[in-house]
């Protein structure tokens, strides 16, 4: 495999495994709240996230000055403490069902946010792609039969837009300002973890139950689902258009559904299976289409 297949690869396989470790991380996420309230939970997460990276950087090295303080402070507040805290809320007030998955609607909000921002837009085939996942997500919520209160659905969606917005964000700090990934990913964390703990301090909530199963999942979502998974999804940021990347971590609430109902002994509905083979259709379309852009360019370049 050559470099330039290499680049056009590697996001990919980062894809990959960023979807199969955020979407086991709802059941994680599930089975953690049987021992932590919402809130406090969501703190925990971030801010044993934001000391994971810290301590990375500080082993390699790596400087640990704020570059470009304002937008990273602004980055986190949309994408670590307004994603996180919307996204508890919904739970809060709709429970973990379908309202949990109107957080990835986020692609539609993209698309939408990366046109007029950004100037990336979808071409061509990448259109049958893009109506392909976004048919597949629809099949999986199931819009028409929502059970949840009209607040839960609209604080879902406001998670989605949050983490658009971010993703957004991300993309046009990196393209204004040369910042290292750990520190960027780092810096927002712990601006974003700040809101959150004085959310955990405000709101009345039970005290966490720090049993040895908790801090198992704990340790686990705040190392390598919050601080490496964040990372990553800058990283992947970094080299793929917004709108791409998004359509592509809708992987996420397929792995979610799948193991949910294999842990869980759920029986799978044919709604769901159809979504599920319509989002792995339009995501293999996706990988086509850059495979074979990749291979025109590479002939214009011999």
């Amino acid at each position: 495999m050559t470099a330039f297949d290499r680049r056009r690869w590697l996001p990919v396989v980062a894809l990959t495994v960023l979807s199969t470790m955020w979407g086991y991380t709802w059941v994680l996420a599930k089975q953690a709240l049987a021992y932590a309230p919402p809130f406090a939970f969501a703190a925990e997460r971030c801010v044993g996230g934001a000391l994971a990276l810290f301590l990375v950087m500080k082993l390699m090295g790596r400087p640990l000055r704020l570059v470009a303080p304002t937008q990273t402070l602004i980055v986190g507040l949309v994408q670590v403490a307004g994603f996180l805290a919307f996204q508890t809320w919904a739970l809060v007030e709709g429970g973990p069902g379908k309202t949990a998955v109107l957080i990835f609607t986020m692609p539609i909000w993209t698309l939408l946010l990366a046109w007029p921002i950004l100037g990336e837009r979808i071409r061509g085939p990448q259109w049958l792609a893009a109506i392909c996942t976004l048919a597949g997500l629809a099949l999986i919520i199931e819009p028409w039969d929502m059970h949840a209160s009209a607040f839960s659905n609209f604080l879902g969606v406001m998670a989605a837009l949050s983490w658009a917005t971010g993703t957004i964000l991300i993309k046009r700090l990196r393209a204004r300002h040369a910042v290292d990934l750990l520190s960027l990913t780092a810096w927002q964390m712990v601006l974003g973890a700040v809101p959150l703990v004085l959310l955990a301090t405000l709101v009345p909530e039970r005290p966490t139950e720090w049993t040895l199963s908790f801090v198992e999942i704990l340790t686990f979502m705040s190392i390598v689902s919050t601080a490496f998974g964040w990372w990553l999804w800058i990283w992947i940021l970094d080299r793929l258009p917004a709108w791409e990347a998004s359509l592509s971590v809708l992987g996420t609430p397929v792995v979610a559904i799948v193991s949910s109902r294999l842990v869980l002994g759920e029986p799978f509905k044919a709604t769901e299976v159809s979504g599920i083979v319509l989002i792995g259709a339009g995501l293999m379309l996706l990988s086509l289409l850059g495979w074979i852009a990749s291979r025109r360019l590479l002939s214009r370049a011999d």
